[in-house]
């Protein structure tokens, strides 16, 4: 007997879709200045926002985004029943910390920049299948925590190739429940790891398309639907190169979304910061799903939005050895009802 809920060979539809009842965003300085600015419920300028490290300074943005998406809420700590969370750090240290302030039932995730959407997809899992009612769900990065990771020490002040990204500073985080007003979950696409080849860890973009351009065909295939079924069609943070790319795959799968296809990687920054081929990391999804996507779902401008999260499955020890950049892709499907 087939799975109830499976749509096909890698969606999943829930039947009582959860509700996205509260989002905050919390990003740094460069992105604050950037288009999508007016969104964010708060911008810091200070990139150790108060605190003695980067880490320490990433940690409070997740914890105070968690906090804010709580208040919008009218909810507390003790009203949740599970937090979902993750970020691109060791041992996904800001999420783990973040959890242990926030003491609410805890599971951890790391999707490299896939993270917000793979947390919602298993948030609303949970939610539908029973398991929960209120679900906090995040992610985050910031650029100089993930550089002195990644790359090399900021410091230094290496030249970076045109293909490469730029890491977002910043935190979204989601309140879901399983009832209330909002937006709402209506199904989710779980990505396959794909991996051409890609070996250039200063080109993400490539590395992911692939993975982004498998789950947004698998998605309309499984659902039998058209791009135009959507008023857009996001990815995480494929950039310039890595979007391109991605159109010109799933064109090959007879699939046409040239005109309703976007990635927040490029729509964060303007060309005039000079960030080279767009935004990447946890918190670009995070924080242009919670704040820019949220608002205009919320005005009316979009009814139904798939959203794919797009994460490189790197780390500085593959990158050493010589390994290739796979790539992996989680869809959400989220519609204004």
């Amino acid at each position: 007997m087939a799975a109830p809920k499976k749509n096909g060979k890698q969606t999943v539809y829930f039947q009582n879709p959860p509700v996205i009842i509260a989002t905050a965003s919390i990003a740094g300085h460069l992105e604050g200045d950037g288009p999508l600015g007016d969104s964010f419920d708060q911008v810091v300028h200070d990139t150790y926002y108060g605190e003695k490290t980067w880490e320490k300074a990433e940690q409070r943005m997740m914890l105070d985004t968690m906090n804010k998406a709580l208040e919008k809420a009218g909810l507390q700590e003790k009203d949740m029943d599970l937090l979902l969370a993750g970020d691109l750090l060791n041992q996904i240290i800001t999420a783990n910390y973040t959890a242990r302030t926030l003491a609410i039932p805890f599971l951890g995730l790391y999707g490299a920049c896939s993270t917000m959407c793979e947390s919602m997809a298993l948030g609303a899992m949970l939610i539908d299948g029973g398991f929960a009612d209120k679900v906090l769900v995040g992610a985050s990065s910031h650029y100089c925590t993930a550089e002195r990771q990644y790359r090399f020490p900021t410091e230094m002040g290496n030249q970076r190739s045109m293909t490469a990204q730029w890491t977002v500073t910043g935190a979204g985080a989601a309140v879901l429940a399983r009832e209330g007003s909002g937006p709402v979950i209506t199904h989710a696409t779980i990505g396959k790891v794909v991996d051409l080849e890609q070996g250039d860890p200063q080109n993400m973009g490539a590395a992911m398309a692939p993975a982004a351009a498998d789950t947004i065909t698998c998605h309309l295939q499984d659902m039998s639907r058209n791009p135009d079924d959507y008023d857009l069609i996001m990815t995480g943070d494929l950039g310039a190169f890595g979007k391109e790319l991605a159109e010109q795959l799933v064109a090959q799968s007879g699939y046409d979304i040239s005109e309703r296809f976007s990635d927040c990687g490029i729509l964060i920054y303007s060309p005039a910061q000079d960030v080279h081929a767009g935004g990447s990391g946890c918190g670009c999804s995070a924080v242009v799903t919670c704040g820019y996507l949220m608002d205009k779902l919320k005005a009316g401008k979009y009814k139904r939005l798939l959203v794919t999260g797009t994460g490189a499955l790197m780390s500085p020890c593959s990158t050493q050895q010589g390994e290739t950049v796979p790539g992996i892709g989680h869809a959400v499907v989220i519609e204004m009802r």
